[in-house]
């Protein structure tokens, strides 16, 4: 079964907007992608996109359920302030509200937003170096990296400025002894960034356990892969090729996200 072949049409709640539905579609199908990858933290961490056509309007995973029991139904659409805007048997968790809906609301641009505590994302963000440039995939992130210091569960709202203004006009942030967040104008667009994050840690935690010194990777060719990988073409559609493929992938093996 291809996403062309979901029967779409006759799963969309009475009143819902098209455009809603296919968010949610396209998020609820993300998590199964996260989980499929073992990009979970038991219930927590979060993605989130923007309802198209309704301003300040985020949909979210409902707090309490795994991954893989995410629905298009059953994310839980709120404002920048946390209030429920349909219903709902759960709630949502207060330190991914904090960073979703401030970095949501201080940077238009930003359709979608992936956080995450992978074990290499993690590893890397605890190093006192952090990423590494002189990998593959961390050479294709040149300048494209942000940092912000960490202050602890993120639930203190004194702390949100610091988060906006840390993160700047970059798509990708390094939370330091935390974890990894990526945002983009698509939610393929944001998923390649992290992907390509993702693999950059990983590869550099393999490459440092070996004791060995790492090979460095001329910055003129770091300059070069950034310019070829992350900045040619229509941004918006950077990722979608990769995310439909594992959207697909998705439609076989657990095409109850649809519901």
């Amino acid at each position: 079964m291809t996403v062309l072949d979901l029967p779409t049409s006759t799963k969309k709640p009475a009143g819902m907007r098209e455009a809603e539905w296919q968010a949610r579609l396209e998020l609820a199908a993300c998590y199964r992608i996260f989980d499929h990858l073992g990009w979970v933290e038991m219930i927590f961490n979060h993605i989130t996109v923007r309802v198209p056509g309704e301003d300040g309007h985020l949909l979210i995973n409902p707090f309490g359920l795994m991954y893989n029991e995410v629905t298009a139904s059953n994310l839980v659409k709120i404002d920048l302030d946390g209030n429920l805007l349909s219903d709902s048997d759960w709630p949502v968790n207060e330190a991914g509200l904090l960073i979703h809906s401030v970095i949501h609301a201080g940077r238009p641009d930003a359709h979608c937003i992936m956080h995450t505590h992978t074990t290499a994302g993690t590893g890397v963000a605890c190093l006192r170096g952090g990423l590494d440039p002189d990998n593959f995939y961390a050479a294709q992130l040149h300048g494209m990296v942000a940092y912000h210091d960490f202050e602890g569960v993120t639930v203190d709202p004194e702390e949100k400025p610091r988060l906006v203004a840390d993160l700047g006009e970059r798509n990708l942030m390094i939370l330091r002894n935390h974890g990894l967040l990526a945002l983009g104008p698509s939610l393929p667009a944001a998923f390649s960034a992290l992907w390509t994050l993702q693999r950059a840690c990983e590869i550099q935690l393999a490459a440092q356990s070996s004791g060995q010194p790492l090979m460095p990777v001329m910055s003129q060719a770091a300059v070069r892969s950034t310019r070829e990988s992350f900045q040619m073409g229509d941004r918006t559609q950077a990722g979608r090729t990769l995310f439909t493929a594992l959207r697909r992938r998705i439609d076989r093996i657990a095409p109850d996200y649809a519901a």
